[in-house]
């Protein structure tokens, strides 16, 4: 049996660097009206589910350090969708928490996002689901490997 080559479109790396540019190109263009990042609507996301949560957390969450994540908090605080507070019981720790404006703006992002990822090419929930759930055990073992 003869050896399969290497080539770059065959490979599992490649594919998924591929689909994650491709994705950001998405997210800018469709985020474009809302004066949003990428990054900064996947922080908006984390707080609609949670609202409250420690920078800690959000740094947990995304893998990103505070140095990292400060000055996009602090975009998005100076676009009025949250405020960056420190409880007066526990001065070392800040908790980010939506604005009313933060709030209200999931509804109208969702919508635009939904009516964007509908023109994708047909694909069940099941199917996107389930590359969701390969995505992360490949991700669960890309991070013991580390």
């Amino acid at each position: 049996m003869q050896e399969k080559k290497t080539h770059l479109a065959n490979q599992l790396c490649f594919s998924i660097y591929n689909s994650n540019r491709l994705f950001n190109q998405f997210y800018k263009k469709s985020l474009k009206s809302f004066d949003l990042t990428y990054t900064q609507y996947l922080v908006l996301l984390s707080l609609w589910e949670q609202d409250g949560q420690s920078l800690q957390e959000l740094g947990q969450q995304f893998g990103l350090t505070s140095n990292t994540l400060t000055p996009l908090l602090k975009r998005l605080e100076d676009k009025g969708y949250l405020m960056r507070m420190r409880p007066k019981k526990e001065r070392c720790r800040l908790l980010i928490q939506l604005t009313e404006n933060g709030r209200s703006l999931q509804s109208d992002v969702e919508k635009v996002l939904k009516d964007c990822l509908g023109n994708l090419a047909p694909m069940s929930l099941d199917k996107a689901q389930q590359m969701i759930d390969d995505n992360n055990l490949l991700s669960a073992a890309l991070k013991k490997l580390m």
